[in-house]
């Protein structure tokens, strides 16, 4: 008899047609979202579960689900998932790291650059009627060429980004909890190791490609902000709760930052509703690895290690190894 999975969310059916192969799938092509009783009660009575960063896989639920033996993200954070509750409940946890590196470091350079030259600002105000003639001073930018890029978190994607900044002739700094090897760091357009505080201090565009975890709730508030240029930009591509939003709609409201671009919300999807009315924050819906190449990848790694977890297999990006098994029960 074929093991049952449930799918959290819409998937490829491309997707669907390969788990059909191996499993007895239940699916949720609707797309609806589930209430937290509504997934557990779903999550309970199946071997394993492809889910996205929406869903909550908490320690209840894990202890509760005592037939599950493996749930995978499709997503490379896993902040949505108790991986020590799944550890102990001897749940596989596993992630898609990679696949989506390339596209999300293009995705946080795009949101820069539309945040330095005040693209969507620039397009409001052009819908709104507004341009009638040129200016010499009209909706003014910062350069991204020739300036100085502080990247906060330099994993894959951070030294993605990093080597796009060679092009535009940028110095970069970054902070990571650990210094990258030298030769990384030449790979990386021979980027510099600083103090949070001074790169904050010292960079033109601030860029967050950090995980999230409670060691890095609000990395940056208040406090981070005030050590900022006034003309300096701040893009968050990594995950919401990372920034103070109440601190940051402060700041820029009050201009003690020039701009900021915004990919990822606390609560998302229900953003603060006063960014809604700031023209200088450039907002996008946790789009940054939305390409259709990548997000089938993303898919289709989802899928290998959920195949691999339930056929005896070792998945390939398993999280939390101890409750790795050679022979699926």
């Amino acid at each position: 008899m074929k093991k049952k999975i449930f799918i959290a969310r819409a998937i490829f059916p491309e997707v669907l047609d390969r788990l059909a192969e191996y499993f007895e799938v239940e699916a949720n092509q609707a797309d609806r979202t589930y209430t937290a009783d509504e997934l557990a009660a779903r999550i309970s009575g199946v071997d394993g579960a492809l889910v996205t960063g929406s869903e909550r896989i908490g320690a209840d639920l894990l202890a509760a689900s005592t037939r599950l033996k493996a749930v995978c993200n499709m997503a490379v954070g896993y902040n949505n998932i108790d991986v020590d509750a799944a550890t102990r409940a001897g749940v596989m946890v596993t992630n898609t790291p990679d696949v989506l590196n390339e596209t999300t470091a293009d995705f946080g350079w795009a949101l820069m650059m539309a945040c330095a030259r005040r693209v969507t600002e620039s397009e409001h105000w052009l819908r709104a009627g507004n341009w009638t003639k040129w200016r010499y001073d009209t909706l003014l930018g910062a350069d991204v060429h020739g300036a100085t890029l502080g990247i906060v978190g330099m994993g894959r994607i951070g030294q993605a980004i990093a080597r796009r900044s060679l092009g535009f002739d940028m110095q970069v700094l970054y902070h990571n909890r650990s210094r990258l090897a030298p030769e990384l760091e030449v790979r990386a357009n021979n980027a510099r190791w600083v103090g949070k505080e001074e790169l904050l201090h010292s960079a033109d565009h601030v860029i967050l490609v950090l995980p999230y975890s409670p060691q890095t709730h609000h990395t940056i508030g208040a406090a981070e902000l005030a050590l900022m240029k006034p003309s300096a930009t701040l893009t968050n591509i990594a995950r919401g709760g990372i920034v103070d939003d109440v601190a940051l709609i402060a700041a820029l409201r009050e201009r003690r930052i020039a701009a900021a671009a915004l990919d990822v919300f606390e609560n998302e999807p229900a953003l603060h509703p006063d960014f809604l009315g700031l023209s200088n924050v450039v907002l996008t819906p946790h789009i940054a690895s939305a390409s259709e190449p990548t997000r089938r990848a993303m898919a289709d790694c989802a899928a290998h290690n959920l195949i691999a977890a339930l056929t005896g297999a070792l998945p390939p990006n398993l999280l939390n190894p101890a409750c790795a098994q050679k022979d699926a029960k």
